[in-house]
């Protein structure tokens, strides 16, 4: 065992985190807390984590859920195409492998939304393998420590960063090296400012000895994010609220939404247009009771990680609609039960208020 290993190793185990996925008997359990935590923080995923263990509780029970109910556990989490995944790779686990996860590395690469890192963690931490680890957090500490002069988001930096971790791997420890790496990169070497001071390895980290720590890790710089503007209608008749299903694939696949499109001119005007060619709906947007003017409901803003968006929601009243279709009249005591993104559910909880 080198030198970095056994330092982190001996910090790790009186200082590591208490996390519920942690020690946890079953492999499913770790499996859905590493797609939990992609692009997301711990924070935020241990409610969500210990909501879906009790909602889902084997891969049999995720297996047997409808997809509904698994995007509305999800909800609010993002990244949904995680959750459409877990749910088609615990299918596919009850089906081919008697509702055990594979432990064979090529059986579980196969798997819908098994990557390389998270393959790795699953089969270090829930199976006991020798297999290096690489996150965000870990990637940042070993930028650090062998201060990295090329972009860790570069395909070269990739491969310089797997090496490192392949080399620097102790066996029959892999699990808790990986783990005490991501702990390390999340309390103490964090993105700004780290904690140098009290850090375990910061005799033998090469940018705090040449100062570059705040440097560290270079990245490539990020392209201009585009801004869209959607106008989006908000039908209410008799109790129901007129919603649509997006598609199973792509962004939100499967959530519901207000029927919407996207503009270029005055949202209030555009509305009908969009919504005639997008769904053949034909209707026409609600007055202001006091102004007498079509003002929206709402405007919502909310920013994914490719493109930022504003929403103008308004009332308005249908004068047709197709019969064959992906929208559907929900009751507006139900809308809880059907699964939306977060600028469709602040509308939502804006007409059920």
């Amino acid at each position: 065992m080198n030198r970095l290993a056994s330092k982190l190793l001996e910090w790790y185990h009186p200082n590591k985190r208490t996390l519920p996925w942690r020690g946890h008997p079953s492999a499913y359990a770790v499996w859905v807390s590493e797609i939990m935590l992609q692009q997301t923080r711990v924070e935020a995923v241990i409610p969500y984590f210990a909501k879906w263990m009790r909602l889902f509780p084997t891969v049999q029970s995720l297996a047997n859920a409808s997809e509904r109910d698994v995007l509305n556990t999800w909800e609010g989490l993002g990244y949904y195409s995680r959750a459409r995944n877990l749910h088609k790779a615990a299918k596919i686990v009850v089906d081919q492998y008697n509702g055990d996860i594979p432990r064979d590395l090529d059986e579980l690469r196969k798997l819908p939304g098994i990557g390389r890192y998270t393959l790795s963690a699953i089969a270090s931490i829930a199976f006991g393998m020798d297999i290096a680890a690489l996150d965000g957090n870990i990637k940042r500490v070993y930028a650090r420590i062998f201060d990295l002069e090329v972009p860790v988001d570069s395909a070269n930096g990739e491969k310089i960063l797997w090496e490192l971790a392949d080399k620097n791997l102790p066996k029959g420890h892999a699990g808790d090296y990986n783990q005490a790496l991501m702990d390390l990169g999340a309390t103490i070497c964090v993105p700004k400012n780290p904690r140098c001071l009290i850090c375990p390895v910061m005799k033998i980290c090469r940018a705090r000895q040449r100062g570059t720590q705040n440097q560290r890790p270079i990245k490539t710089p990020k392209k201009d994010v585009p801004h869209y503007v959607h106008a989006a209608a908000v039908v209410v008749q008799r109790g129901r609220v007129l919603l649509s299903q997006r598609p199973s694939e792509g962004l939100l696949g499967g959530m519901w939404e207000f029927p919407n499109g996207r503009i270029e001119g005055d949202p209030a005007a555009e509305l009908p247009k969009v919504l005639r060619r997008a769904y053949d709906i034909r209707l026409k947007v609600k007055r202001g009771p006091s102004t007498g003017k079509k003002e929206p409901l709402a405007i919502v803003e909310h920013g994914y990680s490719h493109f930022s968006v504003t929403v103008h929601a308004f009332l308005s009243e249908l004068i047709s609609l197709p019969e064959e279709t992906n929208l559907r009249w929900v009751s507006l005591n139900k809308l809880d039960e059907y699964p939306m993104g977060r600028i469709d559910r602040q509308i939502a909880r804006m007409i059920v208020a």
